[in-house]
């Protein structure tokens, strides 16, 4: 099994996670800076008790939110993990900088640098005096020095190669602040590959109390998979409570934001690579178990708040100032306020599509600006098994016309969703004269987006990256613009020829 946090979830007698942290004493070899920790999960919706899932308990996460706020509209950047992970890092949309397409930058050819004077939120910190690491993996499309990042030597492969060994918490100075993440496999303890050794952790939800979303057909093993999700986020639980022990074990609990969240949605079909709320809405708590006026503990925000806005927030709450090329906003700051946010996914691996959306607090716009594509054009997750039964049933005409529309040759346009009416986003009111005024509005937020911070996903792509995926994938690159390098010798150096 691959771990991303070599840890052992072993609750030792007499050891009270829930205590309170108060009474602990502020450690007098620490700088007076915050530490600032990332507890960075991938592939969960918010499936926790505390987001209101009573038949799934994790009450770690729920000790998270009582002494923190819990975000009930946080959103991320991209559906799939390189752009949404490359956004948190920058403080700025993918599609920015040209890093939307996911897996990008993995050949020198392809290769594609911040512009200069940029900064990633980790190189900010410890421009600041902050000791910074990264457990597990990075996961950008940008060719960067790791050790202008960070101060650990964890080596990190970019195919999902994640290194438990590293620093945590024993190489972390006394007497110097910390800016941390530590990945945990989150959703994907529920693949196939891994599960047994989840189930041996946790007892399994009882699969008579999980409902399927009315978009999946209700066969095994479709709900199995879906099941397996609430499993991976309570012994996603288990980690974090881990982790709590170790900082207050360490003296480190009372002057460290603890930030928990996920890189995008749960990973199967219209969630993960999909911009409806399964595939971007994410788990977003903030804890502090010291004093701190910006943080009321045990409450709950409704204001939409997007993934570029983790690493700039972190940055203020440490003290120092966002710089200003960073797109993403201080979500503690009284003069806060997001109208909407905007969410884009292109190139995922081998499959390209281009798609926008905006989500407002009440509608929910999406631009395919490839119709002519399915939504399920070959990808790389066609061959397991809930994917595999549910093309069997649409080839035989079994799904019913909510289920099916994803496996139709084509896609609107355009899409349109009253959320407060229809949160499954189902009824597609692009094209219904009642919604003219919101389609309109929505349009111009989308238009006054690209044009105020650019999208390169409007760009060609790149005829190095797409050779990288062809040599990979081979015949699953089914996509036109494959055809023009399917046939041809290009020299893709592996981008590691690059790192010092």
């Amino acid at each position: 099994m691959r771990t991303f946090f070599k840890i052992g979830i072993i609750f030792f007698a007499g050891c009270n996670l829930f205590a309170n942290p108060i009474k602990n004493k502020k450690p007098s070899t620490i700088a007076d800076k915050p530490n600032v920790l990332w507890i960075y999960v991938e592939d969960l919706n918010p499936v926790f008790s505390c987001y209101g899932e009573t038949k799934n308990p994790t009450p770690t996460i729920d000790y998270l939110a009582d002494n923190g706020v819990l975000f009930r509209k946080a959103f991320a950047a991209a559906p799939v993990c390189s752009a949404s992970r490359s956004a948190v890092i920058t403080g700025t949309m993918a599609t920015t900088f040209g890093l939307q397409n996911h897996h990008s930058s993995r050949t020198v050819e392809d290769a594609i640098f911040l512009p200069d004077g940029v900064k990633t939120i980790p190189e900010v910190f410890k421009d600041n005096g902050y000791f910074t690491f990264n457990q597990g993996k990075d996961d950008y499309n940008f060719i960067y020095n790791r050790k202008k990042l960070y101060n650990d030597d964890t080596k990190v492969d970019f195919w999902y190669t994640f290194v438990g060994a590293g620093i945590w918490p024993s190489a972390i100075p006394q007497n110097q602040p910390f800016f941390g993440q530590i990945q945990l496999e989150g959703g994907k303890l529920s693949l196939i590959q891994v599960y047994d050794k989840t189930k041996e952790k946790i007892t399994p939800i009882d699969r008579k109390l999980v409902q399927l979303p009315p978009y999946y057909p209700n066969i095994p093993s479709v709900h199995e998979d879906f099941a397996r999700h609430y499993d991976a986020a309570r012994a996603t639980d288990l980690e974090v409570a881990e982790i709590i022990k170790q900082l207050r074990e360490n003296n480190l609990l009372n002057n460290t934001y603890v930030f928990f969240f996920s890189d995008h949605g749960y990973k199967g079909i219209r969630h993960k690579q999909f911009l409806y709320d399964g595939g971007i809405q994410i788990p977003l708590i903030v804890a502090y178990f010291g004093n701190d006026s910006q943080i009321k503990k045990q409450s709950v925000r409704k204001d939409l708040i997007s993934g570029i806005d983790i690493g700039t927030t972190s940055l203020s709450l440490a003290g120092i100032q966002i710089p200003s090329y960073m797109e993403g906003k201080n979500i503690f700051d009284s003069s806060f306020k997001r109208d909407h946010i905007i969410a884009t996914r292109d190139r995922c691996d081998f499959s390209i599509d281009r798609i926008r959306a905006v989500r407002t607090d009440k509608f929910k716009y999406i631009k395919n600006y490839m119709p002519n594509r399915s939504y399920t054009q070959p990808s790389y997750r066609d061959k397991r098994a809930e994917f595999v039964d549910i093309k069997k049933m649409y080839d035989a005409g079994e799904l019913n016309e909510v289920q099916a529309k994803y496996w139709l040759p084509t896609k609107p346009e355009e899409e349109l969703f009253d959320l407060e009416n229809d949160p499954f986003e189902i009824n597609n009111l692009a094209y219904n004269p009642k919604y003219n005024k919101e389609l309109i509005k929505h349009r111009k937020i989308l238009a006054n987006w690209a044009t105020t911070y650019g999208d390169k996903g409007s760009e060609p792509q790149n005829i190095y990256s797409l050779k990288f995926m062809y040599d990979r994938w081979g015949d699953r690159c089914v996509n036109e613009e494959y055809d023009a390098i399917k046939n041809i010798k290009i020299k893709n150096t592996p981008q590691t020829s690059l790192k010092k």
